[in-house]
């Protein structure tokens, strides 16, 4: 049985925002025509005195929804918390009226007493949410025994939750097992180290909170955060082993590029070109006395970003391509202390402490750097080879023999191998992956790592050059499968120092997953978030635009092409709300009747009072972020504005812009995100769901014979603030221009 409502409204009339607009006004709007029975003002309502006037009414009047008209939801939001009966919305009077229009003018008020409205229409048509807590299986999987799954397991050992640590060859030690030194990561960082690989795998194995797993590969990975159910198959399936788990690390690696690939640099045509790699496990194996079958060497050049930084290979830097090959040049500088030694490089690229190393082998003598691209590698007559240098500091063309030729070929994730799934469903070579031709959507045609069973691939969906990460800026270790983080190599090209530092980081949000599910809550970006889609599948038609729509694989589906929902899974973006044509889906916070009665609560002028109304859906990840600044700079814009944050421009359903456009709208702007290449979008797709939904829009909009300019999405980021006021002010322009929507008044 639903439980009334009871509003009570609190109006803040510091901060300037009694100087503009009018407290009283808006009180006496509250209680008579919205029939609000608690609503008074506050000169100071942050205060301690404030806050505890809005408790005390809470327990005499039996409030269990609160309105506070004040300053931001994005400013003093634990402030403003009653508890997980009690609903709180936060109308914007600071930023969104009083610091950005003219105070005390009709417009403004108007504003203020829309945007009132529209506050308490939110609580009136929404329920406080119920987390969903279920048992929470508290192990963390790591995938991978290098340096950064040994490092994620230690970290999350040593916080007390156990960990099984599963690795496909018969010992620990991943690439570290083939280096024969490391660069410095120690001061004075000017000398390679030694990685002490074995003291490190001998504090994994003695740890009782790990476990090991050698020898195995994971056949099957079902389930949701909290209870991943996991088939790890042992000694190439001798035996299957069950495990349940509550979170997973992937830190399977990277592999070098496949240097046959490098036919122009003397790959495969001179037994005597062979890659920074092979170099390393010749000295690594004490066989660095047949580097030249036993010879001497007299000369050796290293050639860097070899394949890196080519669209034709490797169109990004490797990051440690540079102090392996200084690290190595010393190799052979110890060894032949009369060599010559040649290091041709694009860019020197020795980040933080390794720039020291870096000048140590400058000092060196007989080591030769020079900046130049390696247009090609010949065999000379005498045996030697022969390499064209272009583009020189010097602007000429040159040419150096040597006996040996190392290539720094780069890093390639684990979860790019063979043919992968493309964005567009077609299966896409690797290397169209890697120049950027095709975007690989899912690893699944290749890799087959994890082996999950969700419906939207078998492995964890990549970027554009393979590696599994999941928004580019702003979450590090997500990936798009909720409770699976990517640690180290295989998640970005980085050295050995990186990767462990990459590896507590995922360690620790693993560790937060299962603190959140056990607790009912969201992780990032809605971090806490106690809310879920709720599906009433009585109407499901089965279009299963949800299923594949999602960004992070939560539903799967039955044979028949019903969503199957895994809430564990869920982030609370909503873009399943948005895609639903039928309107099945919604959350008790967050919904398609709350956002509507938001809507039809906004007041419409008559056409011949030139007051147009324009509808603006902002992200609330970077477009109502951007608004809050442009307020916080007093920047001011067009007062016909209303705005209505929403969790995600893909959780924008189209029915809303059709309820808006029927009231009489003059226009609505969607500003979001940025997608492409380059996305922005914290929910990783909405923005680019939301642009390719337009198509249905424009389609609702010949139903209503209206123009379709009338609807315009625009994207940018938290930093882009100050576009704000010209894009509203150029949009209302550019609605005057049209004209009033026909449906006005209507």
């Amino acid at each position: 049985m639903a439980i009334e409502t009871k509003v009570g409204v609190y109006l803040c009339s510091g901060c300037g925002i009694g100087e503009a607009i009018n407290c009283d006004g808006l009180a006496k709007l509250a209680s008579g025509e919205n029939k609000v029975p608690v609503c008074k003002v506050n000169g100071w309502l942050c205060s301690e005195e404030g806050v505890e006037g809005i408790r005390t009414d809470i327990l005499t009047e039996g409030l269990n929804r609160v309105v506070v008209g004040a300053c931001s939801q994005r400013f003093l939001s634990d402030v403003f918390t009653f508890g997980d009966k009690v609903m709180v919305d936060r109308v914007n009077l600071r930023e969104n009226v009083a610091w950005t229009h003219k105070p005390n003018d009709e417009d403004t008020q108007m504003l203020a007493e829309d945007y009132l409205r529209m506050g308490i229409a939110k609580v009136r048509n929404s329920e406080p949410p119920e987390p969903i807590k279920s048992d929470t299986n508290e192990t963390i999987l790591v995938v991978g025994g290098g340096i950064s799954g040994m490092t994620s397991a230690l970290a999350a050992a040593k916080a007390g939750f156990p960990v099984v640590l599963a690795e496909k060859e018969s010992q620990l030690g991943g690439w570290l097992n083939k280096c024969h030194m490391i660069a410095p990561y120690e001061p004075p960082y000017t000398e390679p180290q030694f990685p002490k690989t074995d003291e490190l795998i001998s504090e994994v194995e003695s740890n009782t909170q790990i476990t090991v797993i050698p020898c195995c590969t994971i056949e099957k990975i079902s389930g949701q955060p909290g209870n991943f159910n996991v088939v790890l198959r042992i000694n190439g399936g001798a035996r299957t082993q069950l495990l349940t788990v509550g979170a997973i690390v992937q830190a399977t690696g990277s592999k070098p590029y496949d240097p046959k690939k490098l036919g122009h640099l003397g790959y495969g045509k001179s037994e005597n070109v062979i890659t920074g790699n092979q170099l390393e496990e010749l000295f690594r194996n004490g066989s660095d006395g047949q580097i030249l079958g036993g010879k001497p060497v007299r000369s050796a050049a290293f050639i860097l970003c070899a394949g890196s930084r080519d669209e034709k290979h490797l169109p990004y830097c490797s990051s440690v391509c540079c102090s392996a090959s200084l690290k190595q040049a010393l190799y052979i500088r110890e060894k032949y202390p009369d060599a010559l030694i040649y290091i041709i490089y694009r860019d020197m690229r020795t980040p933080a402490q390794h720039e020291l190393f870096y000048k140590r082998v400058q000092s060196e003598d007989n080591i030769f750097l020079t900046k130049g691209d390696v247009v090609d590698v010949s065999q000379s007559q005498n045996g030697s080879l022969l390499i064209d240098v272009d583009d020189t500091l010097l602007g000429e063309k040159i040419q150096i023999e040597s006996d040996l030729v190392v290539l720094a070929t780069g890093m390639v994730p684990s979860t790019l191998v063979g043919e992968v799934e493309s964005a567009d469903s077609d299966p896409a070579p690797v290397e169209d992956i890697l120049n950027g031709k095709k975007a690989a959507a899912s690893a699944e045609a290749g890799a087959k790592i994890l082996n999950l069973t969700y419906r939207q691939g078998t492995d964890l969906p990549t970027l554009k050059y393979g590696f599994p990460d999941s928004h580019f800026i702003c979450f590090p270790y997500e990936t798009r499968r909720t409770g699976i983080y990517a640690a180290g190599s295989v998640r970005a090209p980085m050295d050995f120092q990186s990767s462990k530092d990459d590896a507590y980081g995922a360690a620790l949000k693993a560790i937060q997953l299962i603190y959140s599910v056990k607790a009912g809550k969201a992780v990032h970006p809605r971090s806490g978030d106690q809310s879920y889609p709720d599906f009433f599948l009585q109407r499901c038609t089965q279009c299963k635009r949800c299923t594949e729509e999602c960004p992070f694989g939560t539903l799967d589906e039955d044979e028949k092409g019903t969503p199957l929902p895994n809430l564990n899974r869920c982030r609370r973006c909503g873009i399943c709300l948005g895609a639903c044509p039928e309107r099945i889906i919604s959350f008790k916070d967050y919904s398609i009747p709350m956002i509507s009665s938001m809507i039809k609560a906004i007041e419409i002028p008559d056409e011949d009072e030139d007051k147009p109304r324009i509808l603006a859906f902002l992200c609330e990840n970077d477009a109502y972020p951007a608004l809050d600044v442009a307020g916080k700079n007093r920047m001011q814009y067009d007062p016909n504005i209303r705005v209505i944050p929403v969790r995600c421009l893909g959780s924008v359903n189209v029915v809303w812009i059709a309820d808006a456009l029927s009231k009489g709208f003059d226009g609505i702007l969607m500003i979001g995100c940025k997608f492409g290449d380059d996305y922005q979008c914290h929910f990783v797709r909405g923005s680019e769901l939301a642009s390719k939904r337009m198509d249905n829009v424009r389609e609702k909009l010949k139903q209503l014979v209206l123009e379709p300019e009338r609807v315009k999405l625009v994207t940018l980021s938290i930093d882009e603030y100050g576009k704000i006021p010209a894009i509203f002010n150029e949009f209302v322009e550019e609605m005057r221009g049209i004209g009033p929507n026909p449906y006005k008044g209507m």
